[in-house]
């Protein structure tokens, strides 16, 4: 008879499935441990080592957690094995995720994801856009994660402020594993995020005309009397004797040339005020005075 030095029928692996107290690590007894709370993964008792071991299970070591009163699940890694028999702790966000709180049932259950490749998060705050490479800070904080599942809001802390994302889409599952992976990431519009108004630079037409803001010219002018019909009617070409005076050239970024020192001139709109009806109007009629004869009539 043959005997060969290899297991020609590798033992199959065999599902891990327990249900211990969840406790937050904060009550984890010792030192605070922000690398548990940081990340996706959790303390287990030594315990659970030992029988993982003889169950021959698959590595990395990935466990599905499930609330059965509320029906919630999500996945996990493991840290440690240095808990309390019986008990396990979680990270707060996780609790959160599963509705749990301290001294629940949470029944672990170990399971084989597929690796990532694409997943979309939504920050629940539009803080999360003020950092100013957010992607570089996401990458950083996954790699305390073993896992990620869909619905789940995690947190990520950077400068003493922990920020909460949610994600959204994972691929190729809904459920995947980020251990040494190649994935892409996307982000969605933070929740209540604003899209600011694009301010349309167009040159803004000036209401007023700038020549009638500078200061009427002083001195003699040329041709500034109002010319008259020999038979009385007004012209139709004028509305008045102060429109045939020439306006002003106004001419952008040219300096006051007259200036002095000591003195500023600030060009006002000037209002014209509205004549009453009830006054007669002073206007020039031609050829309205009396006439004289130089031979006396009889």
């Amino acid at each position: 008879m043959f005997q060969f030095g290899f297991n020609m029928f590798p033992e199959i692996p065999r599902p891990f499935n327990m249900t211990y107290k969840c406790y937050s690590v904060a009550m984890f007894p010792g030192n605070e441990r922000e690398d548990v709370e940081r990340g996706g993964k959790i303390i287990m008792p030594p315990s659970a080592l030992e029988q993982l071991t003889r169950l021959n299970i698959n590595y990395p070591m990935l466990f599905k957690l499930v609330n059965k009163k509320t029906h919630r699940t999500t996945h996990c890694g493991v840290l440690e094995f240095v808990a309390d028999e019986g008990k396990v702790y979680l990270p707060l966000w996780m609790m959160n995720n599963l509705v749990l709180t301290e001294g629940d049932l949470v029944q672990m259950e170990s399971v084989s994801l597929p690796v990532g490749t694409f997943s979309k998060f939504q920050p629940l705050n539009p803080d999360f856009l003020d950092i100013t490479n957010p992607k570089a800070v996401l990458e950083n904080g996954l790699r305390s994660f073993a896992c990620l599942t869909t619905g789940d809001v995690i947190a990520v802390k950077y400068n003493q402020k922990a920020y909460e994302l949610c994600v959204l889409e994972t691929k190729p599952g809904d459920a995947i594993s980020i251990i040494e992976c190649d994935m892409n990431v996307e982000f969605a519009a933070p929740v209540g995020y604003k899209e600011p108004e694009q301010v349309k630079k167009e040159e803004e037409e000036m209401a007023i005309d700038p020549a009638d803001l500078m200061p009427e010219p002083s001195g003699f002018v040329a041709f500034r009397g109002a010319g008259n019909r020999l038979d009385g009617k007004k012209r139709k070409d004028t509305s008045g004797a102060d429109s045939s005076v020439a306006k002003p050239t106004y001419v952008r970024g040219i300096p006051d040339y007259d200036y002095q020192i000591g003195n500023l001139t600030f060009i006002r709109r000037m209002i014209k005020q509205k004549s009453n009806d009830n006054v007669e109007d002073s206007e020039f009629k031609a050829f309205s005075g009396a006439g004289f004869s130089l031979k006396s009539r009889t």
